[in-house]
């Protein structure tokens, strides 16, 4: 297995390194450092010159602007624009939809979506989760109706992030209600801008508009935006589910926000405490142990018979909850002066005004409690290496 890094791969991560701290403006750079929400623009910018400069889709086939690496070059680029707070590129686009139409869509929606999706000149959002639809998309409801050429479409979306920005949505849909649940699901691309979508924000505890509710009232999209065929969305679905595997550590971005930890603690002198310094320490050494799982689980893709390696969810639940430790971490080192805060009273302005040391970090942690919840909760990643690891719940 391997766990040792090769001259090649080093020279890889320099070059990357180089590239992403030359191309990308420090005031982008600067605001993902401080986890403060960016301007669609600058989040538009970062990621056309990644892909000038071929980081933006490399995961992809090469004809649609795939690179020809391996899933640890992969794995250090994802690890490199993380550490040196770099936007990466959207996931929606280049890691959800683009590897989905690639798949499975028409060659004439490949021509269309793809260059346009890997250079965020179209900006995606997901629609799957629904008010009785949010870890069982088989419950999907939201209904597509075909008429002549179109489709109409009547139905709820929510916790939609980025709806407001988005010019696109991809949507599950329900086009046929007569079989079992999963056979009734079809694939949907729908331009944002169509008459009958309706987006209302929803404010989360962090103060930021991220999510929102979607509604679709009667909303006439064209059959050409199928992708696939009628019926087959749930195979597109687990499809698209299945494409961020190694990345769901994120360890580059939990040894940035760790670094940071370091640094406030030794500004507030809060390194001479020993509980606390005990508390920073471990979770380095578990980052490290973090990294080491990543690397055994790059290393194992394309094996033939590698299948879905159960350490994916390990690197979920841990990658979680260095986070999590890492932002309250954060926090402590502020110390009373963090209950000042107050939360923005609209989306324009500066969040926590009133904390003069750096205003986004009790927006970062209450932000954090979303990792160990999307993408498949820790609950739900536990219930898998019980059934896959410890060979609990399988009948003899």
């Amino acid at each position: 297995m391997k766990l040792s890094v090769t001259a090649e791969e080093r020279q890889f991560r320099a070059e990357v390194r180089a590239t992403l701290l030359a191309d990308v403006p420090e005031r982008i750079r600067r605001a993902v450092y401080e986890e403060k929400p960016l301007p669609r623009e600058w989040v538009v910018e970062a990621q056309q010159i990644l892909n000038r400069a071929g980081y933006a889709v490399p995961h992809w086939p090469l004809e649609y602007g795939g690179r020809p690496w391996s899933a640890v070059q992969r794995a250090i680029l994802t690890e490199e624009i993380d550490r040196n707070a770099v936007p990466k590129p959207l996931a929606f686009n280049v890691a959800l939809v683009g590897p989905v139409i690639a798949a499975f869509g028409s060659e004439a929606q490949k021509r269309r979506f793809l260059p346009a999706i890997a250079n965020l000149d179209l900006w995606f959002c997901q629609g799957f989760s629904e008010p009785s639809a949010g870890s069982d998309l088989a419950a999907v409801r939201t209904a597509a109706v075909r008429d002549g050429d179109v489709y109409r479409v009547t139905g709820q979306k929510i916790w939609t992030t980025y709806a407001h920005e988005a010019d696109w949505i991809f949507c599950l849909v329900r086009t046929d209600s007569s079989g079992r649940k999963q056979q009734g699901l079809s694939f949907l691309l729908i331009d944002m801008a169509t008459p009958g979508i309706h987006v209302r924000p929803i404010r989360t505890i962090d103060g930021y508009h991220h999510v929102n509710e979607v509604f679709f009232d009667n909303v006439e999209v064209p059959l050409a935006n199928l992708v696939g065929e009628e019926g087959h969305g749930w195979a597109y679905a687990k499809f698209l589910l299945g494409q961020e595997r190694t990345s769901m550590g994120n360890v580059g971005f939990a040894r940035r926000r760790l670094e940071r930890a370091r640094s406030h603690a030794e500004a507030a002198g809060l390194l001479a405490d020993p509980a606390f310094r005990r508390r920073l320490t471990l979770a380095e050494i578990e980052l490290k142990a973090l990294e080491i799982i990543q690397m055994r689980v790059v290393a194992s893709e394309g094996a033939a018979d590698a299948g879905v390696d159960p350490k994916v969810s390990m690197l979920k639940i841990k990658g979680a909850e260095l986070l999590q430790t890492a932002a309250a971490l954060l926090v402590e080192t502020l110390g009373p002066e963090v209950l000042t805060a107050g939360f923005p009273r609209d989306a324009e302005s500066a969040p926590f005004q009133g904390l003069a040391s750096d205003p986004a970090i009790l927006s970062a942690y209450f932000s954090s409690r979303k990792y160990s919840i999307f993408g498949g909760s820790s609950e739900v990643q536990r219930g898998i290496l019980a059934k896959t690891v410890l060979g609990l719940g399988r009948t003899a």
